[in-house]
């Protein structure tokens, strides 16, 4: 009898054990955390990046776990107090990083023409009979989130750059992103609206039409604490550069992956953001709002 309990808790231990060949994998790794900031709903979220922490899981000695701030200020923090060792931040995200505590970037996500660059769309509906951004003067315009590069940052820039001034637009909004000012402009509750040129592309099918372009923006960088171990500077870079987008089987890795991530990386460095920083100091005396 007692032969036969110990045969069966062997075999039990067995079972929910896995032998150590089945164990030598992810589990083992030492965790990384990879911030975001909350740009979608979270099934979304889930959707476009937990593809990218897998592959780098496969492709690395490390296991990334996804952890997304409720908004940028957050993601901030959390890269900030060590939450996370790695983080995707926006332009502006990462000059205050910077400014803050030291965050380095370390690559740049390439678009689909190759270039690590994007632009901020002023868009209105395909039938407005606005032409021309001094046409803006006296009308409503949506805007993105106020620590948004393109939906706001760059736009209140490119307006200031054609000596239109956001005290002579009939009312200025703030929306929560760029979905939210695209449905907003078809609905017609704003004359004009700003967004990334993605969002332009993606709602143009809809109706929309891009009234001016900004100058093109650097990509949102990925960027680790100043204290990040080399070797994991090293694993993230090689695994990500060495993604071709040009390659169908890579092509294939990264078809999953948000719409700014699946064209593959170049590498980063503070000489690239050189602009956006500039541009940020003055905040206080452009914006108006005393956001940052």
């Amino acid at each position: 009898m007692k032969r036969t309990l110990s045969f069966l808790l062997i075999v039990l231990m067995l079972l929910v054990a896995p032998p150590n060949a089945a164990r030598s994998g992810t589990t083992e790794k030492p965790v990384v955390r990879f911030g975001v900031n909350l740009r979608y709903n979270p099934i979304s979220m889930y959707k476009r990046y937990q593809p990218l922490m897998d592959y780098l899981t496969q492709h690395t000695p490390y296991r990334f776990e996804l952890k997304i701030g409720r908004d940028y200020l957050e993601a901030l923090r959390y890269l900030k107090y060590g939450s996370t060792q790695i983080g995707l931040l926006g332009d502006i995200a990462f000059v205050e990083a910077r400014l803050r505590f030291g965050a380095v970037p370390i690559l740049m996500p390439l678009r689909e023409d190759g270039r690590p660059s994007y632009r901020s769309a002023i868009v209105v509906p395909r039938n407005s009979p606005l032409s021309s951004l001094q046409d803006l003067k006296g009308k409503s315009l949506a805007l993105g989130n106020i620590h948004s590069t393109s939906g706001n940052f760059f736009p209140r820039y490119l307006l200031l750059s054609k000596r239109i001034y956001l005290r002579e637009l009939g009312s200025v909004a703030n929306l929560r992103n760029h979905d939210a000012v695209a449905r907003a402009v078809l609905r017609g509750e704003y004359d004009a609206g700003a967004v990334n040129d993605l969002t332009a592309e993606k709602y143009r099918k809809e109706g929309l039409r891009v009234l001016a372009y900004s100058d093109p923006i650097p990509t949102a960088p990925i960027v680790v604490r100043k204290d990040a171990p080399r070797q994991l500077v090293k694993a993230v870079s090689d695994a990500l550069l060495a993604l071709d987008r040009t390659n169908p089987a890579h092509k294939k890795i990264m078809r999953n992956w948000d719409d700014t991530l699946r064209y593959g990386f170049t590498t980063a460095n503070v000489s690239d953001y050189r602009q956006v920083a500039r541009m940020f100091k003055t905040i206080p005396s452009s914006c108006g709002k005393g956001c940052h």
